[in-house]
């Protein structure tokens, strides 16, 4: 069962429907396209700076989406994303930080954690994989942005080894989900990627039975020089690496590439569109 459900607000949030129902203290989701005030090329929800899209759009696209999660706009908090494995943890302090400007967000920084409740993280997507994390024992959430160049980094496995170091956290109390993002349907990488892959490929074989394997590429059928990637089920395997157990992970069936009215996406749209949400947050009692 898809586990990123469409609610019924004027926003168009795939809301993380089995943690709703399980973990009602978090809110965690995916936004699409729709529902929001930019204008082309980036309609309509667009929530990113770097795209070129009007300043006052995107902090109003912002502002209506932290409200319908009944958290208040300066709770929004964000890195400036730069595809590696950097991991900030978020103090109270923090909060707010990269809601009104690029220049306060955490700096090269593609995971975030908090324990602390009235925060909202958010990342920021158009193809690339949202990675959810949730620990109910030690109440604490996070997120982190994969491309191809952060799975590869491992930065699934980067979070939980945060999480135990930081917070405490056991691996097999911890609750991961992977959100809508390009499918091994559209995602067609050169040898270049494949030689990165390659170097994983035979520890995350490991410990997969044979039943439960979902291929990670498989070649191009349009071009033989190319193949195609599975970067869901790479993250998975990491996260599973890391000691999250199996029955802890959601995996959406979501691809955005395929869903171009729903999604914004980089490879459809050739680099020229805006970027959905992932989002996270403790609510306040």
């Amino acid at each position: 069962m898809e586990p990123f459900v469409q609610g019924n607000e004027m926003l168009m949030l795939l809301h993380l429907e089995p943690w709703r129902v399980e973990h009602n203290e978090i809110t965690a989701g995916f936004t699409g396209r729709q529902g929001g005030a930019s204008k082309a090329p980036y309609d309509s929800l667009n929530c990113a700076f770097h795209v070129g899209d009007a300043p006052e759009d995107v902090l109003s696209n912002r502002r209506a989406l932290a409200e319908a999660l009944d958290f208040k706009p300066e709770a929004w908090t964000c890195g400036e994303q730069t595809h590696g494995a950097e991991i900030a943890v978020v103090r109270e302090v923090d909060r707010g930080r990269g809601q009104q400007d690029r220049a306060s967000a955490f700096q090269a920084t593609d995971g975030l954690l908090t324990d602390v409740p009235g925060v909202l993280l958010t990342s920021f997507y158009a193809d690339c994989v949202p990675l959810y994390f949730y620990d109910p024992v030690r109440r604490v959430v996070g997120l982190a942005h994969a491309g191809w160049k952060g799975t590869v980094a491992q930065i699934a496995a980067a979070m939980v080894s945060k999480l135990q170091t930081v917070y405490g956290s056991h691996p097999h109390d911890i609750v991961a989900a992977i959100g809508p993002s390009i499918g091994d349907c559209c995602y067609e990488v050169d040898d270049y990627v494949m030689e990165h892959v390659g170097q994983l490929e035979g520890s995350l074989n490991e410990g997969i039975e044979t039943f439960d394997a979902v291929e990670l590429y498989r070649a191009s059928e349009t071009d033989q020089s190319k193949y195609l990637l599975n970067l869901k089920e790479m993250n998975r395997r990491i996260m599973i690496k890391a000691g999250i157990l199996p029955t802890h992970i959601e995996c959406t069936t979501w691809c955005t590439s395929c869903n171009r009215d729903l999604f914004f996406s980089y490879r459809k749209e050739n680099g020229i569109t805006g970027r959905m949400t992932s989002w996270i947050g403790i609510k306040e009692s």
